[in-house]
């Protein structure tokens, strides 16, 4: 991810640091050019407007003009401002007061949250958790037997009843939990448009009976700025604690993971990379 961005950030800088001294025209002219390598990454447009923003005020005030290797100082305030988007620190789970820690994952459908949400369950376990995974999917065919799978693949128990509603299975699964010493619980839902108003009411009231302590928005990284508006939909509808990466080896330009950051105010939490566990 970022590769693109970074070679086209190389191109724009090197004239930078050769010169001793920046002009504000010669600010404006490099800005101009981040400008476009940003809208080229596909970060959304309102997001590009501010970091820039942001980006200017510093770089033609004192901080840059009183630098004795000036074109050096622009390069560190656009990384600086460029990390602060993406969150400077990480951002961990939850940890409730009594377990089990419950996990709601959302997205669209073909954003890759089933293998997101095997992968998440084998790494909470590969630090020592004991995580079970819901299958609450009911809409997608093979949805169940897909979570089942992974699952085996991964060590981790799976809770489903095909013949239930979705809000029935993840109550039910919820009673199972302690049971089974499950300390974290792993809801995976049905994929869904944010302009599906039925899909997202069944997602409002499995969050209702499943009182998560995270619920985590599964972006396909290739989505570029339009991550902006389903993460937006989704908020319409249930209060996004989290956004987990996926797919991010097919996206060099890392548009999606600068604006669905910088627009929801929500952090990433986590990122994946291809379909293997």
């Amino acid at each position: 991810m970022f590769d693109s961005l970074t070679d086209r950030f190389s191109d724009i800088f090197r004239d930078l640091t050769g010169k001793g001294r920046l002009s504000e025209a010669d600010v404006d002219a490099a800005l101009r050019e981040v400008r476009l390598a940003l809208l080229e990454a596909d970060v959304n447009v309102g997001v590009v407007r501010n970091l820039l923003g942001r980006i200017r005020e510093r770089a033609i005030g004192v901080e840059v003009h009183e630098s004795l290797t000036p074109g050096q100082q622009v390069i560190k305030i656009v990384d600086e401002e460029l990390v602060t988007t993406l969150g400077r620190e990480h951002v961990p789970l939850e940890s409730p007061s009594a377990p089990p820690l419950v996990i709601l994952m959302v997205g669209l459908q073909g954003s890759g949250k089933t293998t997101t949400t095997a992968k998440l369950a084998k790494h909470l376990k590969e630090q020592g958790r004991r995580p079970l995974l819901v299958a609450a999917d009911l809409q997608r065919p093979a949805a169940i037997e897909q979570l089942q799978t992974l699952g085996e693949r991964v060590g981790v128990p799976v809770y489903a009843d095909a013949k239930s509603r979705p809000t029935r299975v993840v109550r039910a699964a919820l009673k199972e939990a302690p049971k089974g010493t499950h300390d974290v619980v792993l809801i995976d839902t049905a994929g869904r448009l944010q302009v599906d108003a039925d899909l997202m009411d069944e997602l409002a009231a499995i969050k209702k009976i499943a009182s998560p302590d995270e619920t985590l928005l599964v972006v396909d990284a290739k989505t570029g700025q339009d991550a902006v508006n389903e993460a937006n939909g989704f908020l319409e509808y249930t209060d996004l604690t989290g956004i987990v990466l996926s797919k991010l080896d097919g996206d060099a330009r890392g548009g999606a993971a600068i604006s669905v950051r910088e627009v929801t105010g929500r952090p990433i939490k986590f990122a994946a990379v291809g379909e293997g566990l």
